[in-house]
């Protein structure tokens, strides 16, 4: 067993019961139901002890998100694209469509020790291992740490939201304001995105698409598809939020992490590391522009 992250009660907090308080204060955990899924594991523990999920706490609590897995991964044969990789830490490019960790073979978690190198470092975990977490038919950026030093630092830094995430995505019709925030709650809990547009084309299902660069302040789980749903601008693709019958069939979503704003977790040196758009999305624009002027040279 190992610490992957900690946070200590403040001293101003209310009395609140564990569940819910827990909910989104570890990157990891942004629903209430993942938190009382990994108290009732003994992953989230209130001061080095299990307990249940009714447990008040209190300021001073120290609370800690624990690794209990002593199962090594199974080997699922992926080539991943290793965008960054020190003795510390990694960063890979997650495939759209796969699952960072869970009980099924095609994982991250699986397909790491054979795409990262081992670390040399005297507390290198068994494992290279996620730190956070991206939705299954989300692609981009995603923090591996390969040292305990290294997992427990980038949790901190999440915790206090001093790593800047970017994302892109292509979303339907063109919002109102070329820039702005959104705040919506997400399960009662204070949520907070950000977005840019960047590029309008006209479309002839949706009138017009737009690519947006997207940034969440807060990590609630589909914090970035619930909000810009919201906003009246669902993402491309999107089965669950998007408009029934207006979404693209085997395309996937159009939503991707493509940037990445940290210290380095051993080195405190600035680390930026981006990668380009997916292929698709600029794929997607051009093939709407082609339809647009197509229908219209045909109209004329």
């Amino acid at each position: 067993m190992f610490i992957l992250a900690s946070h200590t009660v403040p001293s101003s907090t209310q009395k609140q019961r564990i569940s819910d308080y827990a909910c989104g204060i570890f990157e990891q955990l942004p629903s209430r139901k993942g938190v009382k899924k990994a108290i009732k594991k003994g992953t989230v523990q209130l001061n080095g002890q299990v307990v249940e999920t009714g447990r008040w706490v209190q300021p001073g609590d120290v609370i800690t998100l624990v690794d209990l897995e002593e199962t090594p991964p199974k080997s699922y044969d992926y080539v991943l694209k290793v965008v960054y990789e020190d003795d510390y830490m990694a960063v890979i490019n997650k495939p759209a469509g796969v699952k960072v960790s869970g009980n099924q073979f095609r994982t991250v978690v699986n397909m790491l020790p054979q795409n990262v190198k081992p670390s040399p470092a005297p507390d290198a975990l068994k494992w290279p291992k996620p730190v956070h977490r991206l939705d299954v038919p989300t692609s981009g950026l995603l923090m591996i740490a390969k040292t305990a030093q290294t997992h427990m630092n980038l949790g901190q830094q999440l915790e206090q939201k001093t790593i800047q995430k970017t994302y892109h995505a292509i979303v339907q019709g063109t919002p109102q304001e070329a820039q702005g925030h959104i705040r919506e709650a997400i399960e009662g809990q204070v949520s907070h995105s950000e977005y840019t547009l960047l590029q309008t084309v006209r479309s002839l299902q949706n009138d017009t698409v737009s690519l947006v660069r997207l940034s969440p302040h807060t990590g609630r789980t589909h914090q970035l598809r619930i909000h810009m749903a919201h906003l009246g601008h669902p993402i491309i693709g999107d089965t669950e939020y998007g408009e029934t019958g207006n979404t693209l069939l085997h395309k996937g979503l159009f939503l991707a992490a493509t940037s990445l704003e940290l210290a380095h977790p051993i080195l405190n040196t600035p680390l930026n590391i981006n990668i380009d758009i997916p292929h698709k999305f600029k794929s997607l624009l051009e093939r709407e522009t082609r339809r647009w002027d197509k229908f219209k040279n045909n109209e004329a």
